[in-house]
C-alpha cells in the first residue's frame, strides 16, 4: 500500500513503537578482483555508511501488512513475490520461518518503510532496507538467531545485507560475505549525486572486460591518500552505459572535493568535503543547477 500522506493517519506518530534507520551504503572503493565457477564476481571493498536513509517503522497489527511513502516509493514492487519482489517482505517471510522453525512467536507486524533513497542506485537500497527489517523484527519479535544461521540468511536476500546488516566501516570480500572491521575509518562528509537513472548491476558486470583486477591491499591511516590510489572497477563499464554519471560526476567535483568516485555499480556518485559545511554548500549550488536530480549531504560512520 502506497501512502501520499502518512502523517495525516498518524500512523508513525500513533501506531509505531520501533523504528529502523536503514542507512546509505557507500563503497568508497570497489576493485573486482575474480569470477568464480558458479558466475559470482569477487571483490574487495571498502565500505562505509551515512547517516541518512530509508526509514523502517513497525507495529502490532491483526494482520500482516505493509505501507510505503517517500519520494521514490512508487519505483518500488509492494509485493514480495517473484525475483523481483520487495527485499522487507522478503527479508519478513524468511526470518519469520526460520524463528518459526525454532518453536518462536512471531505475532502479525504492519511494516512502514518511508523510501528516502533512489532506487537501482548503488547505495544499497534494496539490500539496506532488508538488513533494516530483520533488525527490527528481531527486536519486535525479542528474537535473535544464530549469528552463522543469521549470517546464511542475509547473504540469501542478496550479496550487500550481510554488510548492511553490520552498519559499520568494512573491507568485505569474497562476494560480500567476508567482513572485516575498520575502527580506524573516520567519518567523512560526502555529497551523495544520483541523476534518477536507474542502473541494472548485471548490464554493468557484462560490460566489464577485466575481471582479474589488483586487490586494495594494505590501508594506512592517511585514509583520503590510500583511498585515491584505490578506484571503482565498475565505473567504466557504468559510464558507458549511462552518460549521466560523467556529468554528474564533473558537478560534483567541479564543488571543491577532496576525492570523487561512483558508488557501487551507480549511477550514484559521491564527493568527499572538508566539512559537512562545504558539503552542504555544495548541495545548495547542485540542487541550483539539477534541481530534478537527487543530491544529499551526509556524514558517515567512523571515528570522529
Amino acid at each position: 500500500m502506497f501512502l501520499d500522506n502518512p502523517s495525516s493517519d498518524n500512523w508513525l506518530a500513533d501506531k509505531a513503537g520501533l523504528f529502523e534507520l536503514a542507512p546509505a551504503k557507500i563503497n568508497l572503493a570497489l576493485h573486482v578482483t575474480g569470477q568464480r565457477a558458479d558466475g559470482y564476481h569477487l571483490l574487495e571493498s571498502i565500505v562505509t555508511f551515512a547517516d541518512t536513509g530509508d526509514r523502517l517503522a513497525f507495529c502490532d497489527v491483526d494482520a500482516d501488512d505493509f505501507f510505503v511513502s517517500g519520494r521514490f516509493a512508487s519505483l518500488l514492487p509492494t509485493s514480495g513475490e517473484g525475483r523481483h519482489g520487495n527485499l522487507v517482505l522478503k527479508a519478513r517471510d524468511m526470518l519469520r520461518k526460520a524463528l518459526e522453525d525454532k518453536g518462536v512467536s512471531t505475532p502479525p507486524v504492519a511494516i512502514h518503510l518511508e523510501k528516502n533513497l533512489p532506487v537501482a542506485a548503488g547505495i544499497g537500497g534494496g539490500s539496506a532496507d532488508a538488513a533494516a527489517a530483520l533488525r527490527g523484527l528481531m527486536r519486535f519479535w525479542n528474537a535473535s538467531l544464530p549469528d552463522a544461521e543469521l549470517a546464511a540468511l542475509c547473504l540469501s536476500l542478496g550479496a550487500d545485507v550481510p554488510m548492511c546488516l553490520r552498519g559499520e566501516p568494512l573491507l568485505a570480500k569474497g562476494i560480500g560475505e567476508e567482513l572485516t572491521a575498520l575502527p580506524g575509518l573516520p567519518s567523512l562528509a560526502l555529497v551523495l549525486g544520483n541523476p534518477l537513472v536507474g542502473v541494472s548491476t548485471p548490464d554493468i558486470f557484462r560490460r566489464l572486460m577485466q575481471k582479474d583486477n589488483p586487490p586494495i591491499g594494505a590501508y594506512d591511516s592517511d585514509w583520503i591518500g590510500f583511498l585515491r590510489t584505490l578506484r571503482n572497477d565498475l565505473e567504466p563499464p557504468a559510464r558507458s552505459l549511462v552518460r549521466e554519471i560523467d556529468q554528474i560526476s564533473s558537478l560534483i567535483g567541479a564543488e571543491g572535493t577532496m576525492l570523487t568516485r561512483m558508488s557501487g555499480s551507480g549511477a550514484t556518485c559521491f564527493g568527499i568535503f572538508p566539512s559537512f559545511e562545504a558539503a552542504e554548500r555544495a548541495v545548495e549550488n547542485l540542487n541550483g543547477q539539477k534541481p530534478e536530480w537527487y543530491f544529499q549531504a551526509v556524514r558517515t560512520v567512523g571515528q570522529g
